[in-house]
């Protein structure tokens, strides 16, 4: 039978008994919240949920902008033993009601920014919804058919001398279940991994304590947002199990937002994804010192190749700390080690995972081929909500299958390849886009590059690269082309270059390459369509 634990009072309730009320928990633009504050409020929300009639496991979806009033309520509702659903406060109002009716959801929580988006999305068909709780003033009534609350009422009793009443943590269990994390759908439908409560306390215990000696002085600045399951940990989960704080920021995670607030609010570890280095270099105007606060650079997301990690390294003078980790496992389970990094590598098992190479054929892969990645975790979901056979592909009992394409060092050091639905198949052979990517990385005036697989003139998929000039460069095509002749075989070499103004990410930062490939695609048609018109008009193309 497991062990009685709930991860609200796991990572609040220890800090008071301790005697460390007083410290700051949470830093947002508009002020601090100290961790007895913090905690007052999330106790005052508990009570109020169950006053609203809220029931263990019952859904609430959080659809808002990072801040501690989305901290108190994603809190407050693991502590009354329901169901936490974060929805990123990009979401359209399409992708909304998508995760509202999968998640057969009772509460929607919502932004002051959401507004418009919600009121759309509840237009559609909810019948398991409820209730709507607003953070902001609302800007629309709710149809008739649900109760609404505004947030201030949930917080009223966190200033009652006696304190909230009914706010004691649910009596739930390691193994109960405590999130529902929509993968991100950057290659297919979005699905909710199911977590339990006891996978947060381990992901704050191996990788936030064991890998990066988090500790009370620190302060957390993570360009990945709460609603992801990498910015959910890095803002929430590590930081608060060793009394840190956390600092929120409310918008897109752009390179001036990034460096504004590194340098406002002096963060001790910050937590990056490729993509927002490469953003940060490509702004001459952007102090070299703007990391001097920051003892632990983390790097996670997608591929950290080692030009990128060298660029960062030679111009800010941190030294990134690469690691893997996915929604299904909830943090990261493979990581280089502070002081310890190894460009190119993105490190070893963090403790408690194991991990294993698995070949095309499902042995196991011998040292230096490439395989997919199995990683035995013990904060993996229990599987996708609604989603049994898909789940079966990718849990095996302990074992979750990645879809992560690595290979092993004889010194089980692991090297991050891309993605197995990635990988592009030319002319009989596979081509990682990371290795593409990494070469074309090491010309001085490429920022970034994604390379995608499009079909050529006989409809054979053929690698095509995308590069984003780096800041003050001017690229050329032909040069490029010629850059990759002299270092790549044959048959990874791009069939084209193209030269964008930016390429597509997710709201956590992310490159999304099947939309890098609809770009792609395009440009390519453009081009044979204005070549196909200059040939009928006579002129040359």
């Amino acid at each position: 039978m497991s062990q009685s634990m709930n991860a609200s009072a796991y990572l609040l309730d220890r800090r008071i008994e301790a005697g460390l009320g007083e410290r700051t928990a949470v830093v947002e633009a508009g002020g601090r919240l100290d961790y007895r504050t913090l905690h007052r409020r999330v106790e005052s929300a508990a009570s109020q949920w169950r006053a609203a009639g809220l029931r263990p496991e019952e859904r609430v979806v959080l659809y808002a902008a990072d801040s501690a009033d989305l901290l108190v309520a994603l809190l407050s509702v693991l502590r009354c033993g329901a169901i936490a659903v974060p929805a990123p406060a990009f979401y359209t109002a399409g992708e909304l009601a998508a995760v509202l009716h999968d998640c057969r959801a009772r509460v929607l929580v919502v932004g002051d920014t959401q507004g418009e988006q919600t009121r759309q999305a509840l237009a559609q068909d909810l019948p398991d919804l409820r209730a709507v709780v607003f953070t902001g003033e609302p800007e629309f009534r709710p149809p008739d058919r649900l109760t609404w609350f505004l947030w201030r009422e949930f917080l009223r009793q966190a200033e009652s001398p006696s304190g909230p009443d009914d706010a004691a943590p649910d009596r739930t269990t390691e193994d109960s279940p405590a999130l529902w994390l929509y993968t991100s759908g950057t290659t297919g439908t979005p699905k909710a991994a199911m977590h339990r409560h006891g996978s947060i306390r381990f992901v704050a215990e191996s990788y936030g304590r064991q890998v990066l000696g988090l500790g009370e002085t620190d302060r957390c600045f993570s360009v990945a947002k709460l609603s992801f399951a990498y910015g959910l940990g890095n803002s929430c989960f590590l930081p608060l199990a060793a009394g840190a704080a956390a600092v929120l920021e409310p918008a897109r995670p752009t390179a001036a937002v990034v460096a504004r607030r590194l340098v406002a609010d002096r963060p001790t570890v910050f937590f990056g994804v490729p993509t927002s280095y490469a953003a940060l270099l490509r702004e001459p105007d952007i102090a070299a010192d703007v990391f001097a606060s920051v003892r632990l650079a983390v790097s996670a997301g997608e591929t950290l190749p080692a030009e990128l990690h060298r660029r960062v390294r030679d111009r800010f003078g941190v030294d990134l700390v690469d690691g893997l980790g996915s929604t299904e496992t909830l943090h990261i389970f493979l990581s280089n080690r502070p002081g310890r990094t190894r460009p190119g590598s993105t490190g070893a098992a963090v403790p408690g995972y194991r991990l294993r190479v698995v070949a095309e054929d499902g042995s196991p892969a011998p040292v230096g081929r490439p395989g997919t990645l199995h990683v035995r975790a013990p904060s993996a979901a229990t599987g996708y909500w609604g989603r049994v056979a898909e789940g079966w592909r990718v849990f095996h009992g302990a074992w979750v299958n990645t879809g992560d394409l690595v290979t092993r060092g004889a010194d089980d050091h692991y090297t991050y390849l891309g993605r197995t639905t990635e990988v592009i198949k030319s002319g009989g052979l596979w081509v990682s886009p990371a290795e593409v990517e990494a070469h074309l990385l090491r010309h001085p005036g490429v920022g970034q590059a994604a390379v995608v697989a499009a079909p050529d003139a006989d409809g054979l998929d053929k690698p095509v690269a995308c590069v984003v000039a780096a800041a003050d460069a001017s690229l050329d095509p032909d040069d490029l082309r010629e850059f990759c002749h002299a270092g790549l075989p044959a048959f990874k070499r791009p069939c084209r270059v193209l030269v964008v103004d930016a390429l597509p990410t997710t709201g956590n930062g992310k490159l999304r390459r099947e939309a890098v490939r609809a770009m792609v695609i395009d440009l390519l048609a453009a081009a044979a369509a204005s070549n196909t018109d200059d040939a009928a008009s006579g002129e040359e193309p």
